[in-house]
């Protein structure tokens, strides 16, 4: 069979792909150097787990080389002053903000109709006559709801005497008036932030196929981080798959920021991260936070010798803490 068929019994050479430092030796000490180029990474982890922390930094390093990134932001929640605190040269980031009306267009709709001023409109001609010296409608009609006007003016606490004894006052009960409801009407649709997210994903996702498709973005950032799993779970898995053909032949490094797992086997790194306890140092100011990331993935890793020893090696650790800082107290 060997002598027929070489490549019968040859197993596969296993894939080693170049990687990018993402800025903090801890995690590029576990990922063997940082994050693969031309696969999916894909980031899980609550709110304030560290994931856009390692994301800003990743990227800053980058477009330190001299290359071009992109975000994609579904939620609107990249804050560019922290961008550029983490290192990031935003001239040579592309912001995709999902869901947000361009400035020149306002929030409400663009069919705004038309409507001229009093002061440019001529006024009507005056009328003579009972009911318009002929022009005005039927004299029957300009009776109609007098007798009601005429009541109301033959009020009792109108016509009642009046004198220096202070009266007896009748309070008259008011009609309640119910509580108004708003109710949005077609023409001024709700924030997209109170709306289900069904737009601004699927927005998300065309984008990202463009940039993929169009090339020249050395890593792309693909943020539902601030999504619910719910919605988030619903994306079909060949999307996913598309990702990552493309990112390989185009060569860029895509990052994917979650909450629940939902690449599947189409990532080639998987990365989980949690909060940890707040550390303040010698001051009582907040300095940073405390985080930790494990590796749950790894597609491609080094190959060790073929040989196997008898004893068992020693296991890298999978799992690594380090710290992110704040603004103001300074860059990690």
């Amino acid at each position: 069979m060997a002598d027929r068929i070489p490549s019968a019994l040859t197993p596969a050479v296993k894939t080693i792909r170049e990687v990018v430092p993402t800025g903090i030796a801890t995690i590029d000490t576990v990922l063997d150097g940082g994050l693969p180029v031309g696969a999916v990474t894909e980031m899980i982890g609550a709110e304030c787990s560290g994931r856009t922390a390692l994301a800003l930094s990743f990227v800053a390093q980058v477009t330190k080389a001299e290359r071009v990134c992109a975000w994609i932001d579904v939620s609107n929640a990249l804050s560019p002053e922290s961008a550029a605190a983490s290192g990031i040269d935003l001239k040579r980031l592309l912001w995709v903000r999902c869901g947000v009306q361009p400035a020149s267009q306002p929030a409400s709709s663009s069919q705004d109709t038309f409507v001229l001023p009093e002061q440019y409109l001529a006024p009507p001609a005056a009328k003579r006559g009972l009911h318009g010296g002929g022009f005005g409608p039927h004299p029957r009609t300009e009776t109609k709801g007098l007798s009601d006007g005429v009541s109301g003016l033959l009020r009792r606490d109108v016509v009642a005497p009046r004198c220096a004894e202070p009266q007896r006052r009748i309070q008259v009960e008011r009609d309640a008036v119910e509580p108004y409801t708003f109710q949005p009407s077609k023409r001024h649709p709700l924030s997209p932030h109170t709306a289900k997210p069904w737009s601004r994903i699927e927005q998300a996702l065309r984008v990202t196929d463009l940039l993929l498709q169009a090339g020249g973005f050395s890593a792309i950032v693909l943020d539902l981080g601030s999504i619910a799993p719910e919605y988030v779970s619903r994306i079909p898995l060949a999307t996913w798959f598309r990702y990552g053909t493309a990112a390989e032949r185009s060569r860029t490094s895509v990052l994917l920021l979650t909450q629940h797992a939902c690449s599947k086997s189409s990532a080639g790194l998987v990365l989980r991260l949690q909060a940890g306890p707040p550390f303040s140092g010698e001051s009582t100011v907040l300095v940073g936070l405390e985080r930790h990331i494990e590796v749950s993935r790894q597609r491609f890793t080094e190959v060790s010798a073929n040989v196997v020893p008898f004893h068992k090696s020693p296991q890298r650790a999978s799992g690594a803490d380090w710290q992110s800082k704040t603004v103001w107290a300074g860059i990690r």
